[in-house]
């Protein structure tokens, strides 16, 4: 991969390119420090406690993949969660409504309206996350004066959510969020078309690679301990460093790991000409659904542990319920096991459609060796897509379960750096590297021009 941004970097257009992109990652960085107005950082920082390092709740989570800018309230708090969200949604709006199902079908001009709605949904959901953030930080510092806290912090802050000012401060601080959100999708987008990669997922890479400071911050406290006579340390820091590697030269593995079905196009006379006749195959990939999954199960599972951040019980049968759920339980383990499976079979049908792949092939006279046309064929591509999916599921599974039960087992809290993290990490270096490869080959091929 370093070879290959070496080399990208000897043209000049792809060049300029790299620099746009890296120009629009610090704009990105940048933002992410800002903090909104009417906010004072000492208070936020102890109103937030420790949950901007630990990925158990929906702050944690979504603290890693905006690089923690939400722990800090800044302008690019929501991050690109609302735009990731957005795009789920008009995905399986697409399936389930009619009507946009033909439009996703349009071509060009069907996918340019599908972007448009998109971006308004995820100016939506901003502004909703937005205003639940708001009176999350509103409702617990008015829960700390009432206390009478004597931190001055919590008393300077709380005086713009309280009176008249209470409903300036309440639309300028959404309204800042909400500009956020809108601002990074522009950035985003501008990636894709005069930068390399795509955007959104650059920006992803970059939130939660700006995590790893923390992360090695923690690694050198723990090796801190061993010294001061917490030995055991000595083992599974390096032990965590060894497990942290190979699940990376696993994700990459089964990255571009695929099953390939054999095709068969059979011969067909077009005038006095002859086509077809050749082999090809039809690659399958193992990963089907991507990070989706993890996506899913973890928003899914985060939900408990947020309604406890925001309800706090102290004691009965609500604090059970709550502790149940948190990732250091069993329960927390089994049922992000199971949703990781049903959410990769179920975002493999709504990607894949059997039937039409089958009558696809054989509209192109294509068939597969020792299958029939038809409805043998959309059965025999079923069940390959259900083994590989399974198959699929199970490596996700084992990605985002790993480093948590090694954190359980050994006590590494907040080094867990989660399954999704590593994943989308790995993910997109790997399709930028690519698209860097892809580049080069289309400006060193020489045509009979040349």
């Amino acid at each position: 991969m370093f070879k290959t941004i070496r080399n990208a970097w000897s043209i000049p257009d792809l060049r300029r390119k790299m620099l746009f992109t890296l120009l629009i990652v610090v704009i990105f960085r940048i933002g992410s420090v800002i903090p909104v107005p009417f906010l004072n950082m000492d208070a936020l920082a102890n109103v937030m406690g420790n949950a901007s390092g630990v990925d158990d709740t929906l702050v944690g989570y979504l603290n890693t993949l905006s690089g923690g800018a939400f722990s800090n309230a800044t302008i690019f708090a929501m991050g690109i969660t609302p735009y990731i969200n957005s795009s789920i949604i008009m995905q399986l709006l697409c399936v389930a409504i009619p009507p946009l199902e033909r439009l996703s079908k349009e071509g060009e001009e069907g996918r340019k309206k599908i972007a448009a709605i998109t971006r308004y949904v995820t100016v939506g959901l901003g502004l909703i996350q937005g205003t639940a953030y708001y009176f999350f930080l509103k409702n617990t510092i008015d829960n700390q004066v009432s206390e009478g806290n004597p931190n001055p912090t919590y008393e300077a802050i709380a005086k713009y959510t309280q009176g008249g000012a209470a409903w300036f401060t309440a639309i300028a601080i959404i309204l800042c969020f909400t500009a956020g959100t809108a601002l990074i999708m522009w950035l985003g987008e501008q990636i894709n078309k005069n930068g390399i990669g795509n955007g959104i997922s650059i920006l992803l890479f970059a939130g939660i690679v700006a995590r790893l400071p923390y992360t090695v911050n923690l690694l050198g406290q723990y090796w801190n301990l061993a010294g001061q006579g917490a030995t055991s340390y000595y083992i599974t820091v390096p032990l965590w460093i060894i497990l942290f590697l190979g699940v990376i030269w696993i994700i990459t593995f089964m990255q571009d790991a695929e099953r390939r079905i054999p095709i068969q196009y059979s011969k067909r006379v077009v005038g006095r000409k002859m086509y077809g006749g050749q082999s090809t195959h039809l690659p399958i990939k193992v990963a089907l659904g991507g990070v989706m999954p993890i996506i899913f199960a973890s928003s899914i599972l985060s939900i408990p542990s947020t309604i406890q951040l925001f309800t706090n019980p102290t004691e009965g049968f609500w604090k059970g319920f709550f502790d149940a759920f948190s990732t250091s339980g069993w329960l927390y383990a089994v049922l992000y096991f199971l949703l990781i499976l049903a959410f990769a079979y179920f975002y493999t049908t709504i990607q894949y459609n059997p039937v039409e792949m089958a009558n696809n092939l054989k509209q192109n006279n294509g068939t597969i060796p020792g299958i029939r046309p038809g409805r043998p064929t959309a059965e025999f591509i079923k069940r390959i897509l259900s083994r590989i999916t399974l198959i699929g599921a199970l490596f996700l599974a084992f990605i985002a379960l790993v480093p948590i039960l090694y954190s359980d087992f050994t006590g590494l809290r907040g080094l867990s750096m989660g399954g999704t993290s590593v994943i989308i990490i790995v993910g997109v270096a790997l399709d930028t590297a690519k698209q860097l490869e892809s580049q080069m080959m289309m400006r060193h091929y020489k045509g009979f021009l040349d």
